[in-house]
């Protein structure tokens, strides 16, 4: 977590100067999606498309509750495609088709993640639309999912789910860079479904309709060899710690569940998306006789040079019928819609 984020935590009272960037950076955004959102449907959208994202910045569990989706919707007979910008990848050659052979550099860890955890189809590109283009070009799918992009006006959707860290909220309620906000709470207000990751205390009027999502951890899976352990109880006999490696938005929450084990937690924090190499370990002395355990996000980065006590703990998302049942009711409206006027 950087300075600035650690003042949007603690809400610190200096930020209240930076309100007037916030003003007009709120007012750009609100330009930018009334100049950008197209007034209608591409004809090349031949599926409907669900965008999931947040209206904040850093992690708040938007790519496991696609993960989560996509799963669902092959139980129900419908093959998602998945297109992504490719946060933490670079190539020359977008848009790009993922495949298992893809290094992590070229198109990011999520979008790895998100092939291995799902085997739908994965497009990269900043330009979701171009990525969206390719996949229906090489794919036969039935729905799109759009890992982020709520603020990608230019890409056309059907759906909007907005996902909120249930712990951190909003912090100070306040824009970039005042704040954490890619778009002001009210913005809400015009979203599908909201769904909030872990529990809210809170009464905002704009989460009254939301639903909430749980990571319940399962295993800690060995990188080198796939051994599975059950996450209960104390699952390694070496030592008494744990040292915790993380890359991601949020860590807080992957720490508070490596909390609950009986073992000393080390932390090792990373910026989001890192890419992680072999010295980063031993530069930061890293005790290769003791478990380091990290996210199944960071392990797709971590599998080339891992060592045999290099663990990544997997986390199944619980989430409510009550938002299942309606999302799939309406996605198959959809679907039935644009079948019988095409």
């Amino acid at each position: 977590m950087n300075f600035l984020e650690r003042a949007w935590l603690k809400q610190a009272p200096w930020l209240h100067a930076l309100w007037p960037l916030a003003w007009i950076f709120q007012v750009l955004s609100r330009y930018r999606q009334k100049m950008q959102r197209p007034a209608s449907r591409p004809e090349s959208h031949t599926v409907p498309v669900i965008v999931i994202g947040n209206i904040s910045v850093g992690g708040t569990g938007k790519t496991p509750l696609l993960m989560a989706l996509a799963n669902h919707f092959l139980e129900q007979g419908i093959r998602p495609g998945i297109i992504s910008r490719g946060y933490g990848g670079s190539t020359p050659d977008y848009p790009l088709a993922v495949t298992t052979a893809t290094a992590v550099d070229i198109c990011g860890d999520e979008a790895l993640l998100m092939l291995q955890r799902t085997g739908c189809p994965v497009v990269v590109d900043p330009d979701r639309e171009s990525a969206l283009r390719r996949l229906l070009e090489n794919e036969s799918v039935d729905v799109i999912l759009s890992d982020d992009g709520l603020q990608h006006y230019r890409l056309h959707r059907d759906i909007e789910i907005a996902v909120v860290d249930g712990q951190r909220l909003f912090d100070n309620h306040l824009c970039l860079p005042a704040g954490p906000l890619r778009e002001p709470v009210s913005r809400l207000r015009s979203v599908d479904y909201i769904v909030v990751n872990a529990e809210a205390n809170t009464e905002l009027a704009e989460l009254e309709s939301a639903t909430t999502m749980e990571l319940i951890p399962r295993f800690l899976i060995n990188l080198g060899n796939g051994e599975k352990r059950l996450f209960a109880g104390a699952p390694f006999s070496m030592g008494n710690k744990i040292q915790a490696v993380s890359a991601i938005g949020n860590p807080e929450r992957f720490y508070q569940l490596l909390n609950t084990l009986p073992y000393q937690l080390e932390k090792f924090s990373f910026r989001d998306h890192h890419l992680f190499s072999e010295s980063d370990f031993e530069d930061q002395g890293i005790d290769m006789q003791q478990p380091v355990v990290m996210t199944e996000k960071d392990a797709v980065k971590c599998r080339q040079f891992a060592k045999p006590n290099f663990w990544y703990l997997s986390v199944d998302v619980k989430l409510q019928q009550e938002f299942l049942d309606p999302l799939l009711e309406r996605l198959k409206q959809l679907r039935t819609h644009q079948a019988t006027s095409q």
